[in-house]
């Protein structure tokens, strides 16, 4: 089992960049991989990036390519979430989860473990 936090959530204007970051507790962190969801007040959760338990490749939906990044370091036991040139419609409850296959999927049925989420809101 694995116990996921994030953190690095906060409040910053249209154009400004964050990093989350998300710590796991064990020691079998590189066997799962890992991924970034986001859910908006009355909208449901939704994908955001994924990384193998290796780092590469990753995985985006297409509305965050080109300005969200996200990596992992085993060795630390953290997976992050670069996010540059944010905007408004980014603005959501930012989720770290964990699947225990080590595969990636873009829906929230195939991870096993979730943090309890940080606050990311975007103003204009």
């Amino acid at each position: 089992q694995v116990q996921l936090v994030e953190s690095g959530g906060g409040l910053v204007q249209a154009g400004d960049s964050l990093r989350l970051s998300c710590a796991a507790s064990g020691r079998t962190f590189s066997s799962y991989a890992m991924a970034w969801f986001r859910q908006a007040p009355g909208k449901e959760r939704e994908f955001v990036a994924a990384i193998s338990r290796s780092g590469i490749p990753t995985y985006y939906v297409d509305s965050v390519k080109g300005r969200f990044t996200i990596s992992r370091d085993n060795a630390k036991n953290t997976v992050y979430l670069q996010m540059n040139s944010l905007k408004p419609e980014d603005t959501a409850v930012y989720y770290c989860a964990a699947a225990d296959s080590g595969n990636y999927y873009a829906n929230t049925r195939g991870y096993d473990y979730w943090g309890q989420g940080t606050q990311v809101t975007v103003s204009s």
